[in-house]
């Protein structure tokens, strides 16, 4: 492997700070990410239960050792569309200082082909109404906007 080739693999808890720090340094979208450590338990906690899960993955984009980027991945099944399943990519992340190198690219190319392998038959993602650039790259991608999504604040 050269140096700077990127590396997509399952996230490990020796990589909840840097994936902490990247959500917080996040300007958008008002999820409420901290690094303060007195919040660390409840990310612990998360990543548990996203470990344990046979349908859900959270993966790592990786370069040269250093976490640059991060998305996680959930397989549905409903019963409509004839029983089949989906993919949805969620809480896709670059860090901010390797934005615009590709990284998302090959993140999202990565969870495509991992929902190819797994007899998915569709991948959808949703992206706050705010990023427009976000939106832009996921078009360019080949993703289409196609639903309009609604959510409900329970905390």
């Amino acid at each position: 492997m050269a140096s700077g080739d990127i590396i997509i693999r399952e996230a490990r808890e020796a990589d909840l700070p840097a994936l902490i720090a990247m959500f917080a340094a996040g300007q958008l979208g008002g999820h409420g990410d901290t690094s303060d450590p007195e919040a660390y338990p409840e990310y612990a906690r998360a990543f548990a239960g996203i470990a344990a899960s046979p349908n859900q993955t959270l993966y790592v984009a990786e370069r040269d050792a250093d976490v640059v980027g991060t998305f996680q991945t959930m397989i549905t099944t409903s019963l409509n569309a004839r029983g089949s399943s989906a993919m949805i990519i969620e809480a896709v992340q670059t860090r901010s200082d390797m934005r615009g190198q590709g990284i998302g690219a090959r993140m999202i190319e990565f969870a495509i082909a991992e929902a190819k392998g797994r007899g998915v038959r569709l991948v959808q993602l949703t992206s706050n109404a705010v990023r427009k650039d976000a939106h832009r790259f996921y078009e360019r991608l080949g993703f289409k906007p196609s639903h309009l999504g609604f959510k409900m604040a329970l905390k």
